[in-house]
């Protein structure tokens, strides 16, 4: 989609540090921060969010579960622990409609 902020980073037509990728993912900083380490785990097809998903997409979204414990390692914060999040839709604090899994660690994520 060309209006999508992550459709173009995954394109390349918006700069990004594309901290990890493989043919299904991307995972990016986060440019707002809510924690020390703040990722984004994205996947390359364009899914508007959780309640656009079909049970064939079930495969994609344990990769994306997955990728992010991989990055927690990398980064750090698995043994202390992390937070995972999808927001869904704009009241459930979805900014950009393309689905998306934050990884946020590196301090008391607690609430």
């Amino acid at each position: 989609m060309e209006d999508c902020v992550f459709c173009n980073i995954i394109n390349r037509t918006i700069e990004s540090q594309i901290l990890f990728e493989d043919q299904d993912l991307i995972v990016i900083k986060d440019i707002l921060p809510k924690a020390p380490v703040h990722l984004l785990v994205i996947p390359k097809q364009h899914i508007i969010s959780v309640s656009h998903l079909d049970p064939a997409q079930a495969g994609l979204v344990g990769k994306m579960i997955l990728t992010a414990k991989d990055m927690g390692v990398k980064y750090g914060v698995s043994e202390t622990g992390y937070k995972l999040v999808f927001n869904v839709g704009r009241d459930g604090g979805q900014v950009i409609p393309h689905l998306h899994l934050h990884l946020m660690g590196g301090k008391n994520m607690g609430e």
